[in-house]
């Protein structure tokens, strides 16, 4: 499918990723703050914080609910999300699966850490190189192999 139907279909769930992943940059603020500035919750700031975004279209939950698939390959030689993110692109990785019209099985993905998985011990990762029939080839982690990477998620992830 074509980049801009894709991102037109992704665009109507954008507000529900927002608020799944919302809470998960908010901190409880400290007793000094919170007697002192009246502020009892604090945006999590150290720095800007870049979260690539991956839906499933309906259908796949079910057959793989443990995968993250992360583009790794395309036959047109084009930059994909693998390559970005082994540059160094992007702090965490909200994959999602759509259901119905909301947003059901989902993980947040700490990129760094992942990152680290890929340079120390890839073989650990399993991953498998999936090719798709419009030239484009994902790799598939199954979060199982590494529960430490997610930060987050929709369902406890068994280690």
């Amino acid at each position: 499918m074509p980049y801009a139907e894709d991102r037109l279909w992704f665009d109507k769930y954008i507000e529900a990723a927002k608020v799944i992943i919302g809470p998960h940059l908010l901190c409880v603020s400290s007793f000094e703050i919170d007697t002192t500035q009246a502020a009892d919750l604090v945006v999590f700031t150290a720095k800007n914080v870049t979260i690539a975004c991956r839906l499933r279209r309906e259908g796949y939950a079910g057959r793989y609910p443990w995968d993250v698939t992360i583009r790794a390959k395309r036959d047109s030689g084009a930059k994909t999300e693998l390559s970005k993110i082994t540059d160094g692109w992007g702090d965490w990785f909200f994959y999602g699966h759509v259901e119905g019209e909301v947003i059901g099985r989902w993980f947040l993905v700490d990129l760094t850490k992942f990152r680290a998985k890929l340079i120390r011990g890839k073989e650990r990762l399993k991953l498998k190189m999936i090719p798709n029939s419009d030239g484009t080839h994902f790799v598939s982690l199954d979060v199982r192999n590494c529960p430490d990477v997610v930060l987050a998620s929709s369902h406890e992830v068994p280690a």
